[in-house]
């Protein structure tokens, strides 16, 4: 008897020491994923793609290869159109070796394209004020090229040409007021950064019907690509969105990232087809037809397969073959699309329905099996993208100018840069040019009549 209750004393030792370990065992596995999330997080961060991480250790001759299958070689072709300026260039008088005389064999052409000497132009409008004699109303002359009506203190302006030109510096290339006053004054233009700073205000605010008739444009398409980034304002967290078309694009700036702040340009009840990542908010959209960026899953199950053991990379590589046989189907004539999509379907259900014992792969799977109604939209309808590129591409350059000067320092800021942004952007996808049209904007008399979409 003293015997067993001494084996049993030792076989709960032996449990309590390996349930010690398992606890020890699971805290580090919860560890190391949380280093592995946050390792990968940081691979995506924007200071990311400007890394290429260390060196190689022979690396390869810089440079195209010789030999004639490496394409046309690169020159900058004659201009075309009428020339500027033509200069005669002579021979010497005899030869800068020898001292021998010349004969002339040919004539060669050689092309330099320049810039003018940069210049202000400089105008002082003579305005003519008169009195009406029959109401004695104060009637002042005004002409087209005037922005402004102001006199006196106020009488000194900066063009609408300087000013848009600094917008687009700040807003399209991510320049900071700083760095726009700087490239200015380079041009002869003496302003302050503050100055630009409130002429981005005042542009704002002549922008609204313009932004407004970009969301009608974008609520009464066919399709829409929708996204969202972290943003600053005021030193706190805030969200940058975007919506885009073809042919339009809205920003916005928002202090969350929930479907009220979603529905600030789309519309709620909007009843097209809405391109989206993965984000549950999107799925509010209760009207519309949703189509699941597949890029984003085919990375997901990539990175499973990487970080997986062995025997559970089954789900992240099957989920893979599904969606690459999707991509595939596009090719295929309606019929075979829409064969393509009944049985792709059916193997999402049948993935989801085998044990899987893995977590990460139940999430997976579960996820898939919730999109399953969104995962195919683009074979249905060859008009809908299959990813979010239109979003993502559109938020690019929101995410450098972020990278250079952090975001916005107030609301009213932050109204600013979403209307100006989407002005810029929806200018440049239609063939307008943004500062031609922020000028034509600001001598409008009527800037409704200024239209994006003419």
């Amino acid at each position: 008897m003293g015997e067993l209750v001494a084996e049993i004393s030792k076989l709960r030792e032996a449990v309590e020491s390996l349930s010690e370990r398992l606890v020890e065992r699971d805290a580090r596995i919860a560890e190391l994923e949380a280093l592995l999330g946050e390792s990968r997080r940081s691979s995506k961060r924007q200071a990311a793609p400007f890394s290429k991480g260390e060196p190689k250790a022979e690396p390869k001759t810089p440079g195209r290869k010789p030999g004639s299958g490496h394409g046309r070689h690169g020159h900058r072709f004659a201009p075309v159109g009428p020339i500027d300026r033509e200069v005669e260039v002579r021979l010497a008088g005899c030869c800068p070796d020898c001292g021998g005389e010349l004969q002339l064999c040919r004539t060669a052409d050689q092309f330099q394209v320049d810039l003018h000497v940069m210049t202000p132009v400089t105008t002082r409008f003579n305005i003519e004020i008169g009195k009406c004699v029959s109401c004695n109303r104060r009637v002042q002359a005004h002409h087209p090229d005037q922005t402004s009506s102001a006199l006196g203190a106020a009488s000194s302006h900066v063009g609408p040409c300087a000013k848009a030109f600094a917008i687009w510096l700040h807003y399209s290339l991510g320049l900071s007021f700083a760095k726009s006053k700087a490239v200015l004054s380079r041009l002869g233009v003496d302003v302050t950064s503050g100055a630009i700073s409130q002429a981005a205000g005042s542009i704002g605010d002549s922008l609204e019907e313009s932004f407004e008739e970009i969301v009608s444009k974008l609520n009464s398409s066919r399709a829409i690509t929708a996204d969202e980034t972290g943003w600053k304002v005021g030193g706190r967290g805030a969200w940058l969105w975007d919506a885009a078309t073809k042919d339009a694009t809205a920003y916005w700036v928002a202090d969350g990232r929930g479907f009220s702040e979603a529905t600030q340009v789309i519309n709620p009840d909007y009843s097209g087809t809405l391109v989206r990542d993965g984000w549950a908010v999107y799925k509010n959209f209760e009207n519309a037809t949703h189509q699941t960026c597949i890029a984003h899953l085919l990375r997901r199950c990539n990175e499973l397969e990487k970080d997986l053991p062995s025997w559970a990379v089954g789900a992240p590589r099957q989920a893979k073959a599904i969606l690459k046989q999707a991509l595939a189907a596009r090719r295929l004539p309606k019929a075979g699309r829409l064969a393509a999509i009944e049985d792709l379907s059916e193997r999402i259900e049948l993935l989801h329905e085998d044990a899987w014992a893995h977590p990460e792969c139940r999430k997976l799977v579960n996820h898939l099996y919730n999109e399953r109604h969104a995962l195919f939209t683009f074979l249905q309808k060859p008009s809908v993208d299959a990813t979010n590129y239109k979003a993502e591409q559109a938020i690019r350059p929101a995410v450098v100018n972020r990278k250079v000067w952090g975001g916005n320092r107030t609301w009213k800021g932050a109204k600013t840069q979403g209307r100006i942004m989407s002005v810029v952007r929806t200018a440049t996808q239609r063939g307008i040019d943004p500062v031609d049209y922020l000028v034509r904007l600001a001598r409008s008399p009527d800037p409704a009549t200024v239209s994006l979409f003419a």
